[in-house]
């Protein structure tokens, strides 16, 4: 799993904290988990953060803990090393099939910059007057050059932001 940036997710969290007071609500964290494909009922939500709402520096927190949960799930002991890389490997690419899948609405195996828009807008992170950008973002990395993003190209521009 690929860290976001913490830029990133204080924007994240202040789409999320709808009404201004700081805080998101365990409803609205469950939002988004649900639309990042994690069911997760409220109260084990609760029970896993410990209180009803979280305010950003608690929210970054709760993303360290998960996302160092989820890279200490994949280690083993220093004598496996190799099947370790190999895990992170494949589990890196299951990751990155997941995220394609999420872009990919329509299942086509290609992500449109209709696809892209819409995905983005329902994470809150599309602005409507940047419609040229999403074909930008697209071309960017549209190796060739139909207009969507396969797969692979999708791969690429994820190794190339992350990097």
């Amino acid at each position: 799993m690929s860290l976001i940036k913490t830029n990133d997710l204080q924007r994240i969290f202040e789409k999320l904290d709808k009404n201004g007071d700081g805080l998101v609500s365990l409803e609205e964290l469950n939002w988004l988990l649900e639309k990042i494909g994690t069911q997760i009922s409220l109260d084990d939500l609760e029970s896993l953060v410990g209180k009803s709402s979280l305010d950003l520096n608690e929210f970054l927190s709760f993303y360290g803990s998960i996302s160092v949960k989820q890279n200490n799930n994949s280690r083993s002991t220093s004598n496996e090393v190799v099947v370790v890389e190999e895990e992170e490997e494949e589990n890196e690419e299951s990751d990155l099939v997941k995220a394609f899948e999420v872009f990919d609405l329509n299942g086509d195996g290609f992500i449109s910059c209709d696809e892209l828009q819409k995905v983005l807008s329902r994470f809150g992170l599309w602005d409507e007057n940047s419609g040229k950008d999403c074909r930008v973002m697209i071309h960017v990395y549209d190796t060739n050059l139909d207009g969507q993003l396969d797969f692979e190209e999708f791969k690429n521009m994820m190794f190339l932001t992350i990097s």
